[in-house]
């Protein structure tokens, strides 16, 4: 029997992988294709991303591959900008840029080919889901072989990651929310040999380079959206318009037609164009007794902020670190339930902000474009402007000090000496304090020991806090006295009543 099955094989359920192998659990990955996707699907992560690969030892290998950017742009109507969420000038908490584009096929094949460092994960490729079936002990599954080879496999739990058609998520019959956000794109893929034009753009905030941002174009006429991804890779998603063929917007002379504006004479290969739904979807039910959905299984989102397969690394990297602690004994099951009180939340404020944006994105009213551009114009003018990571809540609920300032938030990782924060402390749970204390299963920082330039002091003292104690994901499980969080910590681990706020 094995500790975990993660049904599928793609980013989420690779990186699933990874983090649960460097657990020393018994994983078995199944995977229906026996070769990774060939073509790019998803392309853009942020910081929390590079830090969760940072955690497997992965980061500065995918690294090399993806290409760092400065966020993301909305153009209006009049082709002037209506909107930034630019991080050029701004300071790095986490070090790691808020923005970055790769290829996902590199992607995949980093993130399983670091699987075979972990003899205690078995990844089984052209192998599909037949049946899954569970009981109060263990969940079994039926898997076919390429060759037709029918077997059973046991585990402790099951997590699908097999996508937004999942037939984990079907099997056991879970429906999902629909925030009613459907609208048909056009994705073009290239290979691009220079840089891609925008003709009569204004307002450009100074330093921002157009070549390494997201440009969203808001043009009734047709939105577009205009990617820089890795290397000489570009993409744009264009809207189709209402009567427009699925099949007729996907031939060669219509691609070249749409891409025309942005490249004028610069040489090109189309990779591929393929229409999609983009949809605002949450499943109803996370967690199914011994299974969970993590990914596009759980969730799918519209692609204007680029967060859809971060969610997925979010969700997966929240719910390793419990199955580590009810494997090894040392918490009880019931310590899973607050997988989706604290994943859904957060999933679910970034997708309506997503489909919000979608709302004034896809406007095909020339009248009420140049309303909508006016209203967002007007109301920059007294707004600070953010980027796409700040559209990530704090945990508001579950295994956080819920009260205590900073908590369920994401904690910073200063350099160290020049080194990474996670790479000089560990990972796991650590309680960054001024004063020594003794604790099992906790790791103790102590700050005077720290050289990391006062970062750590600074946002206690913002806080008006002692200590931090952070969570394995990264996140603050709060702030206050150190014996007071690892009490609480405590508490909530081994007493696990959910729907009660541990304050401090």
């Amino acid at each position: 029997m094995f500790d975990t099955v993660i049904v599928g094989c793609g980013p989420v359920g690779a990186f699933a992988a990874n983090l649960l192998g460097k657990a020393g659990l018994s994983v078995l990955v199944v995977e229906k294709a026996a070769h990774p996707y060939p073509l790019p699907r998803a392309v853009h992560l942020d910081h929390e991303m590079m830090r969760l690969f940072q955690s497997v030892g992965l980061a500065d290998r995918v690294a090399t591959d993806m290409r760092d950017t400065e966020g993301h742009l909305h153009v209006g109507a009049d082709h002037g900008v209506i909107r930034y969420m630019g991080t050029v000038g701004r300071p790095r908490p986490f070090s790691w840029s808020n923005d970055y584009f790769f290829y996902q096929p590199e992607l995949e094949n980093h993130l399983r080919d670091a699987l075979k460092a972990y003899p205690n994960v078995t990844l089984s490729l052209g192998t599909a889901l037949e049946e899954l079936d569970q009981s109060d002990d263990e969940a079994v599954l039926t898997l076919r072989s390429g060759d037709g080879q029918v077997c059973q496999m046991r585990a402790r739990y099951v997590i699908g990651c097999d996508g937004a058609r999942s037939v984990v998520r079907k099997a056991l019959d879970i429906q999902l929310d629909d925030l009613d956000f459907e609208e048909p794109w056009l994705v073009v893929d290239a290979e691009v040999d220079g840089p891609v034009s925008f003709p009569d753009l204004w307002g450009v905030p100074q330093g921002a380079d157009l070549q390494k941002l997201s440009v969203m174009m808001c043009d009734p006429a047709r939105p577009a959206t205009v990617v820089p991804g890795r290397g000489n890779h570009r993409r744009w998603e264009f809207m189709l318009l209402p009567g427009e063929d699925d099949q007729a917007m996907m031939a060669p002379d219509v691609v070249a037609r749409l891409v025309e504006p942005y490249l004028a004479d610069v040489p090109h290969r189309i990779v591929r164009a393929a229409t999609y739904r983009f949809h605002g979807l949450i499943a109803k039910q996370w967690r199914d007794g011994r299974i969970f959905l993590a990914g596009d299984t759980a969730h799918q989102t519209p692609p204007f902020f680029g967060q859809g397969m971060c969610h997925g690394l979010r969700d997966v990297a929240n719910l390793a670190w419990k199955l580590e602690a009810v494997l090894k004994d040392r918490a009880p099951d019931a310590l899973l339930d607050s997988y989706q009180l604290e994943r859904d939340a957060h999933v679910r404020a970034v997708i309506t902000a997503a489909v919000n944006a979608g709302r004034y994105i896809c406007v095909l009213d020339a009248n009420a474009a140049a309303q909508r551009d006016a209203g967002m114009r007007e109301a920059a003018k007294n707004a600070q402007h953010g980027t796409a990571a700040d559209l990530i809540p704090a945990i508001a609920a579950g295994i956080v000090a819920v009260g205590s300032p900073g908590a369920g938030e994401r904690f910073i990782q200063p350099r160290v000496d020049g080194r990474l924060l996670d790479d000089v402390t560990g990972g796991g749970w650590r309680l960054f304090t001024r004063e020594p204390i003794d604790s099992d299963g906790v790791t103790i920082v102590l700050l005077d020991q720290l050289a990391d330039g006062g970062a750590i002091g600074d946002w206690l003292e913002a806080r008006q806090a002692d200590a931090v104690l952070v969570r394995p994901d990264h996140y603050v499980f709060g702030t206050g006295c150190g014996e007071d969080l690892i009490a609480a910590r405590e508490r909530l681990i081994a007493g696990i009543d959910l729907h009660e706020d541990i304050m401090l």
